[in-house]
Parts: structure tokens; C-alpha cells; sequence
């Protein structure tokens, strides 16, 4: 069939037709309205030629009778709206207001007819005619609706614009993304092409779904049949949750099989998802981590109404701090970072895409004291996120002075201000690369939540009204500026290599969106004094996770984009941890957040010892401030550090 009206396609009348989004009201209205007549003159050549009892002489002529039930029956149309929907979307609601006006209009003139007949003994209509009026009518109304609908379709549907799809999955996300691609045909963002669903259920297989084939997940039909019919394979997210990172997808991409998915069932505008949120798979979709469930009754009886202030607030972390916070309803959200042009383009998302929230924009250092403390002063904020960190581990390891400056002064400036102004919550984020550290940046972070526990565990001794300091530590995060992910991408879009350090390194990694939600999760359930570790899944091999990207991108691993290895860089370590050996976790009321229990020291010891490290970064002695690290964090060794020789050092002492 299509081969034969294929000529069609070139056609100006198809080019026309596709472009038509709708026909005109008055258009619908006036077919309609033709459609009666017809209807009504057979209904008269019906009774007229086969009913016994039809009278051979009226009162009235057709045409007034005609009129009379025209204009009836428009008022019904009216009433109804039968004219106003869109007829290619055509559905049973549709065909029940047109049984509704027609029926109105038949029992209208029944009543008229009644009337007439005891005023004038004389007969308008008979009543048979008025029957075969009202079945002819609607039947044929409803056949003009399928007629459009079935042409409309079958140009559309044999444009050479859409991309024929299938869908991996028939679970309720599968058949609605379906049902939405569907009912999209035509739409000026309209892409897709449904030809099939693919599933490994036995009781669907073989099956018609949505009016298309359902065929089996194996590798014979999807190696054979499947590219024949499409090319791309829109995975719903239920399927995606159940695949997790494992080599499900391979079967797809190893046959050159594009793999799509749609955006989450929780961002869903409507029931049915929109095409916009179709869009090509990401690695994040294969983590396999279930979806987090947070308080937000705890998180808004803490932040509704309050003055936030955000560090490092144009940052990964700290940007999804803010859009998250946002939803909370707080008073002010003040945002602080030294960025110029990232905390600018930022000013103009968040003004854009918040109007009704209040925000309060900064370019300021968090080592400096005094512009911090006007910041403070001016807004007096109730909690403070604290976000800002220099993070890249070989760069830290190259410039300790920038790495303690930052992380550690950084922290110590905002801390004893979050205190002199009585802030209520203090929150540090915090990484996973401060226990056991092996290099600089991570005995940095941990000296940061080693000072701001001795100052939490001081002012608590104390009895007084006390800022509460809670620490969020946390592994790699997917997206954040600096992740491998990007990294990896980058590589992969100019040809590869893919540079990986180890073969057998290993990490933990979180969406930035769940590491934020756990971040403002802990902050409401916390009392002060807590390290909060958040429950990361698996660890992930690196070299698997570019292995992942390269099928993704539709490229095979060695062969068209290579992997090499490079070596571990300064500092880095094979796999990272939560906890070290001397701490221990406990339960919280979140099954994904624990608290460390962890070595507590004492604040006026340990502030003399910060006060000797901050001292040597302002005279830049990178070997003395790591010297001084050590000492402040015993478990610091480093690992293919120009650092290490120190370790060796402290053993011979």
C-alpha cells in the first residue's frame, strides 16, 4: 500500500496536507452542518419510497422542514462543542457529543412534532423519518471524523521527516510514551514514528499494543528484523531502572541501534509525557540507583520563610543547592561565589526561571574575612550551605597554599561568622577523599570537618544559644565541574582516545540532583556535631563506565575509539571510602544517609595547629604545610605524590 501511493510524497497537496495542523471551525461546522442535509434528504426518499404510512401531502415544505432541523441541530453543535476539537485527535468522547447533539436534536422535533400535530392535526415530520434522520446523521458524521482522521494519518505517518521508533518496554511508562507519540503525529515538534514495541515478557510477546507489533528481546530479532524497521529504541524508565549498569543496552548497541529515553515519570507535565522530553540516553540513566525519597515536610519547616546563604553557589553542588532550595519557599537566597561569569550567567537562569523568589547576588572570596562578615551582617541568614571548595585533586596537589587558603580558611572564616551572628545551621558538603586521604585535597576537607566539629562540640559545652555545624561527605558526582563524565565526552565527540588512569580504579558516584536532596535531607535532621555519610550504591569501575560511553555514542571500544591507560595521577588513589578504619556508622530516620562516628578533638588544640598550617600556605611553604597536614590528620599518606618522601620521613623519626 505504501509503495503504491508513495508518488504522493513529493506532492504538493501531501506537502500541504502534512503542514495542515487543523482544519478551521467553520470548516468542520459547515461540513457538518452538509453532512445533515444529506442525511436528512435520504431520511425523506427512505420514508417517502418504503414507509406505508408516510402522508403524501405536508403542510410545510422540505426545504422549511429542512431549515427547521438545520437550525436545531446547529444549536445542539453548538451547545456541545462538536466543532472545536481537534478531528485528528478524534476519540470516544468526541463520538459521544455527537450522539449527544443529534439525539437533542431528534427529540427537540419529536416534542415539535407533538405540538404541531395537536395544534394543526396535521403531521411536521413522521416519525420514522425523524429516526432515520437522527441514525444516518450521527453515523455519518462520525464516518466524515474517521475519514479525516485515517487520511491524515496515513500522509503524515508516510512523511520521510519522522524517525521510525520502537520502544523497549510495554510497563505503563513504555505504553505511555506510545500513546504520546501517538497522538503527537503532526505536531511542529513531532519526530517519532511508533512501529513496534520490544519486550521480554512472554505473555506480550507477538502481541498488537497500540496498534503496532510487539516483538521478542532476543538476539536473533533484534540483530535481524528490528534495523529493518527502525533504527532508534526509546527505552521507558521503569526498563531503564531494571537494566541499571549492566550489559542489557549491548544487544541494542552492538547492532547499531540508537538508545533514547524520556525524561523521569515525576517530571511528566501532564499523565502523558511530552516529545521534547524524549532524548538520547545518558550514562546517569544507567546507574541503577532507585529513586531517592526524601522528607519534604522536615526539609520546608526548616527553610520555608528563612534567609539562606549559599557558598560556592555557581558551582555544580552549590547551583543545584539553590534551584532545589527554591522550591521551599524561603524568604531570601543569598548566593556567594568568586566566579564572575559562572555567578552571572546564574543570576540570569535563576531571575528567568524564578520570578516570585528573592535572591540576592554576590562576588565575593569566602577567605575574606571582612567581605564576608558584610554579607552576614547585611542579611542575617538561618542556615548557611556551605559549598565552596577547590576540589581537583592533581591541582591541588600542585598548589597546597590554594588548596588550605580555600578549603580550610575558607571554612574556618565562614564558621566563626555562622557563629558570631548566631546563624542556626551551619552545613559544610563535604567528599569522600577525606578519609584515609592520600592527597592534599582530601586531608584539606578533612581538616575543615575536624575544625568545624571541635567548634560545633566547644559552643555546644558552653550551654549557650549555639550555631548547629553539620558535615555532608559524599563521592563523585555526575555532571559537577571536573567529573570524568565530561571528560570522557569530550574525548569521545573528537575521536578518542579515552584516557583512563587505572584499569581496576573504582568509584562511587551520585547524580547531582541526589547529592543536593540528601544535602538539604541532612541538614533538616540534624542536631549538630554529625558527619553525614550518604549511601552511594556500587562502586563503578572507570573502565567500564568508558567502555559504557563509547557504545553509547555509537562507537565500538578498541576498535573505533581506544581506551588507554595512563596512570594514577598525584594523589589518587584506587578506590575511595567512607569511612576509615577507626569510625563507625549509624543508622538515621533516611535509610540513605548514616552518621560517622568519628575521632573528636579538642577546639583550642586543634585551632593552634590550623593557626601554624595557615600560616606556612601565607608563606607559601608547600612542603611545611603538608608537613603540618600530616600531623593535624595522622592518616594522611600520600600516593604518587612528590609529597610522599615525608611519610618516609615521619617513619624515621
Amino acid at each position: 500500500m505504501k509503495g503504491k501511493f508513495s508518488f504522493l510524497k513529493n506532492t504538493d497537496a501531501f506537502s500541504h496536507i502534512v503542514s495542515l495542523k487543523y482544519l478551521p471551525r467553520w470548516i468542520v461546522l459547515s461540513l457538518d452542518v452538509l453532512i445533515c442535509c444529506i442525511s436528512f434528504l435520504l431520511a425523506y426518499l427512505i420514508t417517502s419510497f418504503f414507509v406505508s404510512d408516510s402522508p403524501d401531502i405536508r403542510v410545510t415544505s422540505f426545504f422549511q422542514r429542512l431549515v427547521l432541523v438545520l437550525s436545531i441541530q446547529i444549536i445542539f453543535f453548538w451547545v456541545f462543542h462538536t466543532y472545536a476539537g481537534i478531528i485528528r485527535y478524534s476519540n470516544f468522547t468526541d463520538a459521544v457529543k455527537l450522539l449527544l447533539a443529534v439525539f437533542s436534536d431528534f427529540i427537540v422535533l419529536v416534542i415539535i412534532n407533538f405540538i404541531y400535530t395537536k395544534v394543526y392535526s396535521d403531521l411536521l415530520f413522521t416519525y420514522s423519518e425523524l429516526i432515520i434522520y437522527a441514525i444516518i446523521a450521527f453515523l455519518f458524521l462520525f464516518l466524515e471524523r474517521l475519514f479525516i482522521k485515517v487520511t491524515y494519518d496515513f500522509f503524515v505517518e508516510n512523511s520521510s521527516n519522522l524517525v521510525p521508533v520502537m520502544i523497549y518496554g510495554t510497563d505503563p511508562s513504555g505504553i505511555s510514551i506510545g500513546k504520546m507519540i501517538l497522538s503527537k503525529i503532526g505536531d511542529d515538534n513531532t519526530k517519532y514514528k511508533l512501529v513496534g514495541f520490544i519486550d521480554n515478557n512472554h505473555n506480550t510477546r507477538q502481541k498488537i499494543l497500540l496498534g503496532v507489533k510487539v516483538y521478542p528481546y532476543d538476539k536473533n530479532t533484534i540483530a535481524t528484523k528490528i534495523p529493518k524497521k527502525a533504527k532508534n529504541i526509546i527505552v521507558s524508565r521503569a526498563k531503564l531502572k531494571e537494566i541499571g549498569f549492566k550489559e542489557d543496552l549491548d544487544i541494542f548497541i552492538n547492532n547499531n541501534l540508537s538508545v533514547l529515553t524520556s525524561a523521569p515519570t515525576d517530571l511528566w507535565e501532564n499523565e502523558i509525557p511530552d516529545v521534547k522530553q524524549i532524548r538520547s540516553i545518558k550514562i546517569e540513566d544507567l546507574l541503577g540507583r532507585q529513586p531517592i525519597h526524601i522528607s519534604t515536610t522536615n526539609i520546608e519547616n526548616q527553610l520555608k520563610s528563612k534567609i539562606i546563604l549559599v557558598t560556592g553557589a555557581a558551582g555544580s553542588i552549590g547551583s543545584e543547592i539553590v534551584h532545589q532550595l527554591v522550591q521551599y519557599q524561603p524568604l531570601l537566597i543569598v548566593l556567594v561565589d568568586n566566579a564572575e561569569t559562572p555567578l552571572y550567567e546564574l543570576k540570569i537562569e535563576l531571575q528567568e526561571k524564578y520570578p516570585q523568589q528573592n535572591f540576592s547576588f554576590f562576588l565575593g572570596d569566602v577567605r575574606d574575612q571582612e567581605r564576608m562578615e558584610y554579607i552576614i551582617d547585611l542579611h542575617k541568614p538561618d542556615i548557611i550551605y556551605h559549598a565552596a571548595a577547590y576540589k581537583h585533586v592533581p591541582m591541588m596537589e600542585d598548589f597546597p597554599t590554594e588548596s588550605i587558603q580555600v578549603n580550610v580558611k575558607g571554612t574556618k572564616v565562614m564558621a566563626d561568622l555562622a557563629v558570631k551572628y548566631k546563624v542556626k545551621k551551619f552545613v559544610m558538603i563535604s567528599t569522600d577523599k577525606a578519609v584515609n586521604p592520600t592527597n592534599v585535597m582530601g586531608a584539606s576537607k578533612r581538616i575543615a570537618e575536624i575544625y568545624i566539629q571541635s567548634l560545633n562540640k566547644k559552643i555546644q559545652e558552653n550551654g549557650h544559644e549555639r550555631t548547629k555545624f553539620i558535615t555532608t561527605r559524599f563521592g563523585n558526582v555526575l555532571g559537577s565541574n571536573g567529573s570524568v563524565i565530561p571528560h570522557f565526552q569530550k574525548q569521545i565527540e573528537k575521536g578518542g582516545p579515552v584516557t583512563v588512569t587505572h584499569p581496576d580504579i573504582i568509584r562511587y558516584f551520585m547524580t547531582i540532583s541526589e547529592a543536593s536532596n540528601l544535602v538539604l535531607e541532612a541538614s533538616a535532621i540534624g542536631e549538630g556535631g554529625e558527619i553525614y555519610i550518604f549511601d552511594m550504591g556500587n562502586p563503578i569501575k572507570i573502565s567500564d563506565l568508558a567502555r559504557k560511553m563509547i557504545k553509547i555514542a555509537g562507537y565500538v571500544p578498541d576498535v573505533e575509539i581506544k581506551i588507554i591507560y595512563t596512570g594514577l595521577r598525584q594523589g589518587e588513589k584506587l578506590y575511595e571510602e567512607l569511612l576509615n578504619q577507626k569510625e563507625k556508622i549509624l543508622p538515621t530516620q533516611h535509610p540513605k544517609i548514616m552518621v560517622a562516628k568519628v575521632i573528636e578533638y579538642e577546639y583550642d588544640e586543634i585551632s593552634l595547629e590550623i593557626e601554624k598550617l595557615l600560616q606556612y600556605s601565607s608563606l607559601n611553604k608547600d612542603f611545611l604545610i603538608v608537613q603540618q597536614m600530616k600531623k593535624i590528620v595522622p592518616e594522611f599518606k600520600s600516593n604518587n605524590s612528590h609529597f610522599e618522601f615525608l611519610d618516609i620521613l615521619k617513619k624515621s623519626q
